[in-house]
């Protein structure tokens, strides 16, 4: 089995990745970092970001013993259904999503590729938000 992340190249992509690791690492099992592209020439700078994203990405898994398996997916039909196809594809054990903070009013509606995720898919969903800027780590 294994845990599944979705990706994308901002704060909450990044949350994701750290907390999809720990949990592959709690687990014993592999990870599979699903990354959906809207179009089939991201920019430089996406480019960019996902590298190094990748690289830090690549040493806290071999840090935590974890084994990772990138696949870069031409957005089929929309980043929800990449996700759960790949999670029902390698029979995943749970998949981990980052969120982004809304403001009170924005909270009575949950994005609505995280609420598809949620109601949609073949296992249970870790859903995480980045800290706060000025936290404590």
């Amino acid at each position: 089995m294994t845990v599944v992340v979705g990706y994308l190249a901002t704060a909450e992509g990044r949350q994701g990745l750290a907390s999809a690791v720990t949990e592959a690492g709690r687990r014993s099992t592999d990870l599979v970092v699903v990354v959906s592209e809207k179009s089939s020439s991201p920019s430089q700078e996406v480019l960019d970001q996902r590298a190094a994203d990748m690289a830090g990405l690549e040493e806290q898994a071999g840090a935590a013993g974890v084994s990772i398996d990138v696949r870069v997916l031409d957005e089929r039909h929309d980043v929800a259904d990449d996700l759960i196809a790949v999670a029902e594809e390698v029979r995943a054990d749970v998949i981990v999503i980052g969120l982004r903070r809304r403001s009170p009013v924005g909270k009575l509606i949950l994005g609505s590729n995280a609420q598809r995720i949620l109601l949609e898919s073949p296992c249970p969903v870790l859903a995480v938000k980045p800290q706060r800027q000025g936290a404590a780590q």
